[in-house]
């Protein structure tokens, strides 16, 4: 089962990844870090931006693998997932932006019809993770519907990085990023497939607010299942689900969860 920690805010939960990470690139240089966008990282992003900062922590190694990347759009959109990690995690991070990729990098805005282009780009993007040495911490945000990455509900369980259609939820609730015009969001996207996340060693989830909170029941206490996605970490030998207590208030078990981490040795960390 995945470790639950019921935090206060999205701030807490941002020190609790920025500690962990900023330790993992202590130990490890080159440390390969999986990469969201949307707005449950931000806070995450910008907590271990003031650790890498306040310890002068060396980040030139580091490389970063996005999980997704909307189809369509040029890589300079401000909307792309290209321009979104670059601004909210590159830049303040400090990393070099050679060394973090994005699905849609080499399509650069090609067009659906372009089939062949788009077909090989998503087994090209996994054998690039395999080649550097596969994925130390993934961080991933959730949908409403139990998405992980875009991996909407009834994506295999087995996938690979590959080309989806969103839900039309999806495209709602990401209409707030494209002036709250649904018409502006793309119908297809790569992302990374729910195989591919459960190959990296440490699952770090985040959720926040009621409207995430059937969400989580499903994932952390419902049945695994391709139609909650996010049920996958259940599979996953070290996966961490931090959230807050709007998020948390329809689980079944969260004073035991609670009781769990206030009792755990500080050596373990997450």
């Amino acid at each position: 089962m995945a470790e639950v920690i019921i935090v206060k805010n999205e701030e807490e939960a941002g020190e609790i990844y920025g500690r962990c990470v900023a330790d993992l690139i202590k130990a490890k240089p080159d440390a390969v870090l999986g990469l969201a966008t949307g707005s449950s990282p931000l806070a995450a992003y910008r907590a271990l931006a003031k650790i890498v900062k306040d310890e002068s922590i060396d980040v030139s190694q580091v490389r970063g693998f996005a999980l997704d990347e909307y189809l369509g759009l040029p890589l300079d959109h401000p909307e792309s997932y290209h321009s979104t990690i670059h601004r909210t995690v590159v830049e303040p991070l400090g990393l070099d932006p050679a060394k973090v990729h994005v699905p849609g990098d080499v399509l650069n805005g090609a067009p659906l019809e372009d089939g062949d282009k788009i077909a090989a780009a998503g087994p090209a993007y996994d054998a690039a993770i395999e080649a550097a040495g596969g994925i130390d911490v993934q961080i991933l945000g959730i949908g409403t519907d139990g998405h992980i990455g875009f991996n909407e509900p009834g994506s295999s369980l087995a996938s690979g990085t590959r080309v989806k259609t969103l839900a039309e939820q999806t495209r709602i609730d990401n209409a707030r990023f494209f002036d709250n015009d649904i018409n502006q969001v793309p119908t297809h996207c790569i992302t990374q497939g729910i195989g591919t996340v459960l190959k990296a060693r440490h699952l770090v989830l985040l959720a926040f607010g009621a409207g995430k909170a059937e969400a989580i029941e499903e994932t952390v206490e419902g049945g695994v299942s391709a139609f909650c996605p996010a049920s996958a970490l259940q599979l996953h030998p070290h996966a961490t689900i931090i959230i807050d207590e709007e998020a948390a208030s329809r689980l079944r078990h969260k004073d035991y969860y609670r009781y769990a981490f206030a009792h755990k040795p500080a050596w373990q960390g997450i």
